[in-house]
């Protein structure tokens, strides 16, 4: 990869004098390094991520019931069908990247430019440079992908277990009383066995809510540098990529296709993470309705440590929380909104130098 992403970048430097050659090769090679970065990342913060993807195999993730089971397969269904989305748009992508170095009218043309050091352009070494040079760039885009895929899982995972985490708030009572068959429901406060099973649930959610809160910590630290890089690139690559895609409107339908897609892949990758991020936000916060909706005032308070845990998960659930790209920009959909309006401002005026 790194040997693919030197030839790139000799190309542009040695191209730099022709605004289109730049502005294509640049859109290509910002996706690349801004995904080596996060995997960096990735790899830097092992020991977090392996974490993150076994929490939900935590004592205290209550899935006991049907409705918190269906809640566990609507997210993992969602997972899969956006994996897809994904993977698919990608491959589409790198479908018209195939075609079109086959049909332009360059001779001993490349799936993407990048300069040799050496000449390919004979009968011999075309074929070989042509499918080496294949190969290299299908793995950098795939490797691009799944880099995407895994960091929209983690927050998938996080959104889950926020879900399966407000529906046992709502429904402590309900639980608790299963335990405690034969008691009526006037009497069922001044049960000592539903008191302590009531205690021990309850305790175990607050676990989990401050699990929770910690893993959800973990990974804005994490994401924090890398995501400010991808950002700032994306924010590139839509005002690069538009710019393509008006250029070849008229000259080339594979290379407007290419780069219509490409911009598609670029914009929805962005959306998606801004979006569960969005998503997290607004799920932080709604522990502390399913708290206030969970039965309290039916005399619970007055068992000993109730009150203070209750208060305890309603302090931290008042602070949502917001993940942010380098402490910069808050990774939400007014966020993504702005960055695709001053992509678009920046594409104008890129479009006005061109035409000057």
């Amino acid at each position: 990869m790194s040997l693919f992403g030197a030839g790139e970048t000799w190309y542009l430097v040695s191209n730099y004098h022709l605004l289109d050659i730049f502005i294509e090769q640049l859109n290509v090679m910002v996706i690349q390094w801004t995904a080596i970065i996060r995997f960096k990342s990735m790899r830097r913060h092992k020991e977090i991520y392996k974490t993150l993807a076994a929490a939900m195999e935590s004592s205290n993730f209550d899935t006991s019931t049907p409705a918190r089971l269906a809640l566990v397969e609507y997210w993992r269904l969602r997972s899969e069908k956006y994996l897809k989305v994904i993977y698919g748009l990608g491959t589409c992508t790198l479908a018209a990247w195939f075609v079109y170095p086959l049909i332009d009218d360059v001779e001993c043309n490349l799936m993407v430019a990048v300069r040799l050091p050496l000449d390919f352009c004979t009968p011999v070494r075309y074929p070989v440079a042509f499918l080496t040079t294949m190969v290299a760039f299908c793995y950098v885009a795939y490797y691009v992908m799944t880099n995407d895929v895994i960091m929209q899982t983690h927050l998938m995972h996080l959104l889950c277990q926020y879900a399966v985490l407000i529906d046992c708030f709502e429904n402590i009572i309900e639980d608790s009383e299963r335990d405690c068959k034969g008691v009526s429901q006037n009497n069922l406060i001044h049960n000592n066995d539903f008191r302590i099973t009531y205690l021990r649930r309850l305790g175990r959610l607050v676990d989990q809510h401050k699990l929770l809160l910690k893993h959800t910590m973990d990974l804005r630290q994490t994401l924090s540098a890398p995501m400010l890089a991808q950002v700032m690139a994306s924010g590139m690559q839509m005002c690069f990529a538009g710019f393509q895609v008006l250029m070849t409107i008229t000259d080339s339908i594979t290379k407007f296709l290419m780069s219509f897609l490409f911009l598609g892949y670029n914009m929805f990758q962005l959306f998606v993470l801004c979006r569960w991020c969005d998503e997290i936000k607004t799920q932080s916060t709604k522990i502390g309705e399913a708290l206030y909706c969970s039965g309290w005032e039916r005399g619970l308070t007055t068992i000993p440590g109730v009150r203070r845990r209750l208060l305890l998960v309603a302090m931290r659930a008042n602070k949502p929380l917001v993940l942010t790209a380098g402490g910069l920009y808050d990774l939400s959909l007014s966020s993504f909104a702005d960055l695709v309006k001053n992509s678009y401002t920046a594409l104008t005026v890129l479009l006005r130098l061109r035409h000057d």
